[in-house]
């Protein structure tokens, strides 16, 4: 192994991620695009719940703080509650005007400048809605939406600094327009329309006015194709959030169908370069909306999973993560890569995917795509690797 690559592979081997591939070059000063199409990374038992490709950076939001990952050295830091963070455990990983923005759980909304390594921390004092922050994303306008476990704010201009510009909508102040308080992720159209994904459907701001659509409009798939589809799905852990879910289950009715489906629940959204929406839901499969008409996917139609907690595009094609592994759609059929030599986890909780290279992350592990994810898991029609 040439010098460039040695190095790297320690700096792999010092991320804590432990390299479960070899990495092999044939020009240390070209070592990167030289590497395998895959490596993967063990985790243990931490997740990764994000990921951000930042040029020759890679940021990842786990269950254990946040690491960034230098692409072409290899060398690595873990920012935790020891040094920075408030919270360890990381939803949302961004970066907004050169800052790293981190979503994280209890412990609200931290920017990190990168330069000055100095954090600026925004809590429900400041105007957040909750402590729980699960996405960040600016609209074409210029405001700033956070996702919360109680509602979405809007900040008008960005102005983050400026408490009169803060806005929190809920189902209450928006007369129900806003689907569920629990809001998981934000997408934003081509024509500047902000979607929302929450725990009783998906939702949509333009111009002022809300609406929203739930499994009764048509989002999810129905229980009775579904139920026995999933059959190996893990049963449902008797925790604060977990009793959480299924009391919103309750309330919405489906006391009669299994403890880990909810249509109404989008777990994850992308909306393509044609304006057309696609939401991920807990148990109910893939859903594609196109402003009028719900169609939805599931593993009868090639999904791996039928939970669907990942979503992305690139080049034409919508990659979804689900419980059973990760699958791309190219508009005629999916192509899936269970666990195997290309992909290092089960459940995939995290997709990033930039010009070049691209990173799956979940449930204990990741894995890095260096020439591109489509040179790994690429494959013909009805291919499962």
């Amino acid at each position: 192994m040439r010098p460039f690559a040695t190095k790297l592979a320690a700096g792999l081997v010092a991320l804590g991620l432990g390299v479960l591939s070899p990495i092999g070059t044939s020009r240390a000063d070209d070592a990167v695009g030289k590497l395998r199409s895959s490596i993967g990374f063990d985790l243990g038992t931490a997740n990764v719940k994000d990921v951000l490709i930042d040029g020759k950076l890679t940021w990842l939001g786990t269950s254990d703080g946040l690491i960034r990952f230098d692409n072409l050295t290899g060398d690595k830091r873990t920012y935790d509650n020891k040094s920075g963070l408030l919270s360890n455990g990381v939803f949302h990983v961004g970066n907004l005007d050169g800052r790293i923005w981190v979503g994280t759980y209890g412990g609200g909304l931290s920017i990190l400048d990168p330069q000055s390594q100095s954090w600026t921390h925004y809590n429900i004092p400041d105007g957040l809605g909750d402590s729980f922050v699960y996405d960040v994303m600016r609209d074409a306008g210029g405001d700033v939406w956070i996702a919360t476990w109680s509602g979405v704010n809007q900040v008008i201009g960005g102005a983050l600094q400026d408490p009169s510009a803060w806005r929190l909508h809920t189902v209450a102040n928006t007369g129900g327009g806003l689907a569920n308080d629990w809001v998981y992720g934000l997408a934003s159209g081509p024509d500047g329309t902000v979607w929302l994904a929450t725990e009783g459907g998906l939702s949509r701001y333009r111009n002022g006015a809300w609406t929203s659509w739930n499994h009764a409009s048509g989002l999810g798939a129905p229980w009775d194709l579904v139920a026995k589809q999933d059959v190996d799905r893990k049963p449902v852990v008797n925790s604060a959030a977990s009793r959480h879910h299924q009391h919103q289950r309750k309330e919405q009715g489906l006391e009669q169908s299994g403890p880990a489906y909810n249509p109404n629940y989008v777990v994850s959204l992308v909306v393509d370069d044609e304006g057309v929406v696609w939401a991920g839901t807990w148990g109910a499969g893939l859903s594609r909306f196109d402003g009028t008409t719900w169609r939805s996917f599931t593993m009868a139609d090639g999904l791996p999973g039928n939970h669907v907690f990942a979503l992305a595009k690139k080049s034409g094609r919508i990659w979804i993560g689900t419980n059973r592994g990760l699958a791309s759609f190219d508009g005629k059929a999916f192509h899936k890569q269970i666990r195997g030599s290309a992909l290092n986890v089960s459940s995939v909780f995290a997709i990033a995917i930039a010009e070049e290279s691209a990173w799956v992350g979940g449930f204990g592990g990741a894995t890095w795509y260096p020439r591109g994810i489509e040179a790994a898991v690429g494959g013909e029609e009805g291919d499962e690797k």
